[in-house]
Order: C-alpha cells, then sequence, then structure tokens
C-alpha cells in the first residue's frame, strides 16, 4: 500500500529554517504529483505547495511564496520542502501528499485543493516560536 512517511519536525525561532522530507512508498512516485499541506489549530487543511512528477513546476501558496521551496529526488522517492524566514503564523503539522495517477498533467488549479490527492502522511509537527 502506499506509504507517505514525513520527517524534520522541529521548534525554530522566527526567521530560522527548516526542512521537512517525505519518503514515498508503494506507488510510481517518479510519475506522480506531489504537494504540501499544513494544519493550524483550530483551521482547515491548507495548501502550501505542489510540484510535479518531473519537477520542472511547482506552485506555492500567497503565504509562503519567496520563502519556501518545494522539490524532489525521484531516485529517493523523496519530496522536500524547505522552509526559510519563518514565521509563528507558519506553526503547524505539515502534510505530505501524493496524486498518485502517473504523468498527470501539472494543474496548479486542482493541485492546491486536498481533494487532488488520495494519499497523505500522518504529519510532522513545525513550531515557530516569537
Amino acid at each position: 500500500q502506499v506509504q507517505l512517511v514525513e520527517s524534520g519536525e522541529g521548534l525554530v525561532q522566527a526567521g530560522g529554517s527548516l526542512r521537512l522530507s517525505c519518503a514515498a512508498s508503494g506507488l510510481a512516485f517518479s510519475s506522480t504529483v506531489m504537494g504540501w499541506f499544513r494544519q493550524a489549530p483550530g483551521k482547515e487543511r491548507e495548501f502550501v505547495a505542489a510540484i510535479s512528477w518531473s519537477g520542472s513546476s511547482t506552485y506555492y501558496a500567497d503565504s509562503v511564496k519567496g520563502r519556501f521551496t518545494v522539490s524532489r529526488d525521484n531516485a529517493k522517492n523523496t519530496v522536500y520542502l524547505q522552509m526559510n524566514t519563518l514565521e509563528p503564523a507558519d506553526t503547524a503539522v505539515y502534510y505530505c501528499a501524493a496524486n498518485g495517477i502517473r504523468f498527470r498533467p501539472f494543474d496548479p488549479n486542482y493541485f492546491s485543493k486536498r481533494g487532488g490527492y488520495p494519499y497523505w502522511g500522518q504529519g510532522t509537527q513545525v513550531t515557530v516560536s516569537s
């Protein structure tokens, strides 16, 4: 079965950096779109970033654009989220997600929604202190 395992959780001060990783198994990783979402306490899960199966295309939420970078290593079946200039508002549980359909065209409007991802990781906590 599909497994997505996030790592890299941590507590950092505002202005700091953190890198999250998501190791995938049980799916054709190198041919599927991957996404990152986050959920703060008392809030809905929201889109953060998505990356095409080749890695050539990316899409970001306005709130993280210019600060976060999504990337992938298809040889390692791993997707990353580099987070810089972190703010207290970035505090949340971060989730990795996979679309699972091989070579689906990268449509930012579709892949910025939770419905674009049947597969989810368990989440990893990021806490940013002021």
